[in-house]
């Protein structure tokens, strides 16, 4: 059974004007990143034609995220001195 191919641009109804649809486009996403600016150029976002809404893509904003938190590092924990080493004299 063959499917219908989907069309070229995918839109979606806006949810904040519901007139306009929210197409795809590249824009640049701006973060704070403790006292830092970042700055990604490109970034895939959903813009209504109607309002200029805009929702930065959920699946691009989750790859970003984890590209900019901290790495997991495996700290050495300290052990608490012992109470027979603060004993001796």
């Amino acid at each position: 059974m063959d499917t219908p191919p989907l069309p070229e641009t995918f839109e979606y109804p806006c949810p904040r004007c519901h007139a306009g649809v929210l197409k795809p486009r590249e824009l640049t996403y701006f973060t704070a990143l403790g006292d830092e600016l970042v700055v990604v150029p490109g970034f895939p976002a959903w813009v209504c034609d109607i309002c200029g809404y805009v929702e930065y893509d959920q699946r691009a904003l989750g790859w970003l995220y984890t590209l900019l938190s901290p790495p997991m590092q495996h700290r050495r924990r300290q052990s608490p001195p012992s109470s027979a080493a603060g004993l001796e004299k």
